[in-house]
């Protein structure tokens, strides 16, 4: 006999990418999302519209009584949130239902406070968790070497129709013949000092060559010449930006803190037909859709000097930018939402928690 329940995801905001993601899952499973607040990472604001799955916004000390409640048939939490996630595990428990962890990491930060308290906590939950989710092997297989059984992996995903469809109004700096573009926060994990320090050894700038900033940044920092600053963009003003540049640089570094998990704006661009220069520490290529002299160029993290050769590389050969970025978007193409949705399915119906007809 089915289970009526719906699925608990609990997680921090959603993002615009990943409401597609969850409405293709809830149309699949039904689930119900918890959602506890925290500050949104993309360069694109969080989404207001849901797609009509169930939603309700809860405090992360309210997520053990909810995910406790029985009203569920499974809980799913990210390893967002110090207290939504042990919260959500052990309600979890209490309520006697399967346990599904959706992880993103592929290194532990390497601070104190994680050290002494959040790399044990992972741990026992890696080895506890009745399936793993990950965004990509790289995460996979960092997870199994600490204990996790039955994992899936989800694949990254954005919304192929709309980052796939022609942009309206290209967005390029006028007169240059040559766009290099970042999309992030300035955190120090998104390696902007480093993608400075690259732009200058190039020997790229005006008046032929830009490259273009999006996302929040403080207003009061200077630019190199040639690096322009765009805030922070709604996901049609980024596609623009998609649309009218040349190549897009993630030139993240394995900080203290944290690393990138994946980066989802390189989905996007790749949706744009850009070709990617990325470093070995962007989740995206070492998670395997960013590939080396397939569909970009990936780069040792930290290393500047290979970070400005592979910006002169693209902006001196045009033929190979076209043959790149064509590989970008039939590349990306199989990362799709649903895609995404019938990766976390099979997670469920790993654990006897799959709607009847998944069985």
């Amino acid at each position: 006999m089915s289970d009526d329940r719906p699925v608990l995801v609990v997680t921090n905001l959603v993002p615009p990418d990943r409401a597609g993601a969850f409405a293709a899952l809830h149309a699949r499973e039904g689930i119900v999302l918890a959602l506890f607040g925290g500050r949104e990472h993309h360069a694109t604001a969080a989404a207001e519209d849901l797609r009509g799955v169930p939603a309700r916004h809860v405090t992360q000390r309210e997520v053990l009584r909810l995910a406790a409640s029985g009203a569920h048939r499974a809980v799913i939490a990210g390893t967002i949130g110090r207290v939504a996630l042990p919260a959500a595990w052990r309600g979890a428990r209490r309520a006697g239902v399967p346990f599904l962890l959706w992880s993103a990491m592929w290194a532990h930060p390497r601070t104190a406070a994680h050290l002494l308290a959040g790399a044990p906590l992972l741990r026992a939950i890696y080895r506890d968790a009745d399936a793993v989710i990950t965004y990509g092997p790289h995460v996979s297989a960092f997870v199994a070497a600490r204990g996790a059984r039955n994992v899936h992996v989800a694949p990254q995903a954005v919304d192929a129709a709309f980052w796939g469809a022609r942009a309206p109004a290209p967005r390029r700096p006028a007169g240059a013949t040559f766009v290099a573009l970042s999309v992030g926060r300035a955190a120090r994990y998104k390696g902007e000092p480093e993608l400075l320090e690259a732009w200058g050894l190039s020997g790229l700038g005006p008046p032929d060559d830009a490259l273009t900033l999006v996302g929040e940044r403080g207003e009061s920092e200077a630019l190199p010449a040639g690096v322009h600053a765009a805030g922070r963009l709604d996901p049609a003003g980024l596609r623009n930006f998609y649309a009218g540049s040349d190549v897009l640089v993630m030139s993240a570094v394995a900080a203290r803190e944290t690393r990138e998990p994946w980066g989802l704006v390189a989905n996007e661009a790749m949706h744009q037909r850009l070709p990617v220069i990325a470093t070995t520490a962007v989740g995206a290529a070492a998670g395997g859709l960013v590939r080396h002299e397939r569909n970009g160029l990936v780069v040792p993290a930290g290393d500047t000097a290979a970070l400005a050769g592979a910006l002169r590389t693209l902006r001196d050969d045009p033929a190979l930018r076209a043959r790149l970025g064509a590989a970008a978007a039939q590349d990306v193409a199989a990362y799709t939402q649903g895609a995404w949705a019938a990766g976390v399915a099979a997670a469920l119906v790993s654990v006897g928690a799959g709607r009847e007809g998944d069985r």
